[in-house]
């Protein structure tokens, strides 16, 4: 049950929008062992002036205005290892789709419990009974 925020510049194609649509998903999927129907996902484009970012870079990255944000919110519990897999498969996908610099492909996890979810109609659909 994740929901993922996709910031990106206003500039990138529609296929570029796309293809870091369908990285987060498939990475959520092969590596996160999230059910195939569920995709939640917001993407917001922004002015060159709306994604701000450490021009001189941070810890030994540096940036460009092709920067994409991506944060995913997910239920708590999976492993370092699968965390460290998850953010590979991301950069490698979209990298090997449009070409972005793996430096511009900045992913954040926030973990939830499963009670912190309402899927709609007001309900706690996972939380307890």
């Amino acid at each position: 049950m994740p929901l993922a925020r996709i910031d990106i510049s206003k500039t990138a194609s529609r296929d570029r929008v796309r293809d870091v649509s369908a990285a987060v998903y498939n990475a959520m999927v092969a590596v996160g062992g999230v059910p195939p129907s569920d995709k939640f996902q917001m993407i917001t484009r922004h002015e060159p002036d709306e994604i701000i970012y450490p021009e001189e870079g941070y810890l030994g990255i540096d940036y460009t205005p092709d920067l994409i944000i991506i944060q995913i919110t997910w239920v708590a519990g999976r492993s370092t290892d699968v965390k460290k897999q998850f953010f590979q498969y991301i950069a490698d996908e979209i990298h090997a789709k449009q070409g972005v610099r793996k430096q511009d492909i900045w992913i954040n996890l926030v973990e939830a419990n499963r009670e912190d979810w309402s899927f709609g109609n007001g309900e706690m659909q996972y939380g307890p009974k």
